[in-house]
């Protein structure tokens, strides 16, 4: 504990910039963006505070202009991911036993650092690598990962100062240890927030990583690593490796000090981590912690009492910014038969006044989709849509990947409220409607429960407060963030705690305490004052 009880400073959530035309924060990004386009990044692993080169290599290029080449990084060999778990081991005492507000210090200086010098760095590897416009780069790469950084210590302090009752016989004490062994972090390509939140969470509760980024966010992921180095992290708390994710996940699995999996990704992949996790339960020293966030298949309903221009721009920014690939998209729509006309008039003006194209041209909404994989799956379920009786595309539905993967947005309404894509996750801009009979709602609620396996993000909008009153309960246990009158997507730090069940994930809730307390093993300590000498109580006579 130190030499006192420290308050650490008041989390805040950080001020999203606007990039308006003529503020220094666009004329900062696009200069960054174009130094960082006109040049190569080499991006080693990082293992022991030392980054190794391999030598074997693969390219990165950007999704809205694949044929460009803008850097590299090196592949990790099963040796590589044998180093990175040994040099946490090793370094877990010391940083276990690192005064808390040491910690804090540090991860608080890697808020600041995003939050000034590097900001626009990473908000352009962002835009680059990942094909985010500005305001999507600014609200995740930089503003929800400061504040990941900045909530989470508060959190963390609040931690530490829930204790349990003493009395004059006996001081009680909890102490928040760290898992014993090593936790391993596997991030997702569509936030560089939580690529940066899922390894520093855990080592800030003292806990040391092994980090295995997505392919398709190394760029910024580099940066991200930069700013952990400049900010303290020492040595074999975080180490980074790329490459073959059957290869590391198994190396890392068949340790016996695996201790944590902190995952964000497909719920297919999470669920084989799962069972390969309880299929070498009996070679772990403790029984590893489990948390993951993965799929959705997000819902709008509106009610017959709901504003036809409320729902259109909860369906135009829900659906398709960032090209739908947050598992929080909207990618399902309820719509009564009394509000279908008005709103599909303005959705398809909406979708219609969408520029689409590189990142670089700041008028853009629409950039590309992740990759070649991504581009083909959605081509496939649009030309499907075109061919089936049941579907009908009213705007969008066409693609080009000839320079980039870029994937018009897409609105298909359908006959059948169970057709292909209102229930499969499809993770680009591609929503499906279905027009219900406006005296059906509450059927149609309990159809909107019924019609995914997933459990992440919905959202009703409607003006009479009863209806509202019937969807919170009667969808409760369909979405772990529920929204009223507002889209599905944009939970903030310190505001709206992000997670979901079902097949969704495990809903540990990151932004909050919650998450935290995920990556501690308690102890309770019992001080008693006057210790008793002889075994006999008083009903003994």
């Amino acid at each position: 504990m130190g030499k006192g009880f420290f308050n650490v400073p008041i989390a805040v959530n950080e001020p999203v910039k606007s990039y308006a035309p003529g503020t220094p924060e666009r004329e900062a990004v696009l200069d960054a963006y174009n130094t960082m386009w006109n040049s190569k990044v080499d991006v080693p692993l990082y293992i022991n505070g030392k980054y190794i080169e391999t030598g074997n290599t693969r390219t990165m290029s950007a999704p809205h202009d694949h044929q460009h080449i803008v850097g590299s990084y090196h592949l990790a060999e099963k040796s590589h991911v044998e180093t990175a778990i040994a040099t946490a081991l090793s370094a877990r005492d010391a940083w276990a036993n690192l005064p808390w507000e040491q910690r804090a210090g540090i991860f608080l200086k890697a808020a600041e650092l995003i939050a000034g010098p590097y900001r626009a760095k990473i908000n352009a590897a962002t835009m680059i690598a990942q094909s985010k416009t500005v305001h999507q780069a600014e609200i995740d790469a930089a503003c929800e990962f400061i504040d990941f950084l900045r909530f989470n210590v508060q959190f963390m302090t609040d931690i530490y100062h829930e204790q349990p009752e003493s009395t004059n016989d006996a001081w009680n004490r909890l102490e928040y240890r760290p898992l014993e062994g090593f936790t391993y972090a596997v991030t997702p390509f569509n936030f560089t927030a939580i690529s940066g939140n899922l390894p520093a969470c855990m080592a800030m509760m003292g806990n040391v990583v092994v980090w295995k980024p997505s392919d398709s966010q190394i760029y910024s992921a580099k940066v991200i690593m930069d700013v952990f180095e400049e900010a303290g992290v020492p040595p074999g708390v975080i180490n980074v490796v790329f490459g073959d994710p059957v290869m590391i996940t198994d190396t890392v699995m068949d340790s016996p000090d695996f201790s944590g999996l902190h995952f964000t990704g497909s719920t297919f992949i999470f669920k084989e981590l799962w069972k390969k996790i309880g299929n070498n339960i009996h070679n772990y020293k403790t029984y590893p912690r489990i948390v993951g966030e993965t799929g959705g298949k997000d819902f709008i309903i509106a009610h017959k009492s709901a504003n036809p221009k409320q729902v259109a721009t909860a369906i135009s920014r829900g659906a398709f910014e960032f090209q739908g690939q947050k598992c929080s998209a909207a990618s399902r729509a309820y719509i009564p038969t009394n509000l279908w006309s008005q709103v599909k008039d303005l959705v398809i003006e909406d979708v219609k006044s969408f520029k689409m194209g590189s990142p670089a041209d700041l008028d853009n909404f629409i950039t590309a989709v992740i990759h070649e994989g991504s581009f083909d799956k959605l081509a496939k379920y649009i030309d499907q849509a075109k061919a089936d009786a049941d579907a009908e595309i009213i705007v969008g539905g066409n693609y080009d990947k000839s320079k980039g993967y870029f994937i018009e947005p897409t609105v298909i309404v359908t006959k059948n409220p169970k057709y292909t894509t209102m229930c499969t996750e499809l993770f680009g801009p591609v929503i499906t409607i279905y027009v219900y009979d406006e005296n059906d709602y509450s059927e149609t609620l309990r159809l909107v429960d019924e019609t995914s396996e997933y459990a992440l993000t919905g959202a009703v909008l409607a003006k009479d407060r009863y209806a509202i009153e019937e969807a919170t309960k009667a969808l409760q246990n369909c979405a772990g963030n529920f929204y009223i009158n507002d889209k599905p997507t944009g939970a903030v730090v310190g505001q709206q705690p992000f997670g979901g069940a079902r097949a969704s994930g495990t809903n540990d809730k990151a932004g909050s305490a919650l998450n935290l307390l995920r990556w501690v093993s308690p102890r309770m300590i019992k001080e008693t004052f006057v210790t008793p000498t002889d075994y006999r109580y008083p009903f003994l006579g």
